[in-house]
């Protein structure tokens, strides 16, 4: 008996001090599946770019709205020999929408010195008021000099 006891004794369990890791594997195993799965199901975004010669009828010149530094609001079809003119700002979208043609873009150009905020404003008047198609004008530079985008007159 004695030597019954001291076999159990000996056999004792001991804690093991490692980490099971076949359930981990089981599970990354399942996921690899189910993304190899769904990939293929995922439609990329498609980006259909403009190639050369394929615009059938060119696009209608942007009403430019103009803010000046002092806050004074004025407006023009951006085209040659058109001078812009003063308005309201809370008059601005109404006017806007009476020359508006469908789908003509409004481009927004304010004076550097005028705070964003009375941009961001403008620009919610004039969503509020179902004028979509919106954009900011920036000032293009070639190296150093500033380039004068402003159409010119015909001759």
């Amino acid at each position: 008996m004695r030597s019954l006891r001291a076999g159990r004794r000996g056999s004792s369990r001991r804690l093991k001090n490692e980490i099971n890791v076949v359930p981990y594997i089981d599970v990354m195993l399942v996921l690899l599946v189910i993304f190899m799965v769904t990939a293929p199901l995922i439609t990329p975004g498609v980006i259909d770019l403009p190639r050369v010669g394929q615009a059938t009828s060119v696009p209608a010149a942007p009403i430019e709205v103009q803010i000046g530094q002092d806050g004074e609001v004025a407006w023009r079809v951006r085209e040659p020999g058109v001078h812009f003119e003063p308005v309201a700002r809370d008059a601005i979208a109404q006017t806007l929408l009476s020359v508006r043609q469908d789908d003509q873009p409004v481009v927004i150009a304010a004076h550097g010195k005028v705070p964003y905020e009375s941009v961001v404003e403008l620009m919610d008047s004039l969503r509020a008021n179902g004028i979509d198609r919106l954009g900011l004008l920036v000032e293009q530079r070639q190296g150093e000099q500033p380039v004068d985008v402003t159409p010119k007159p015909e001759k």
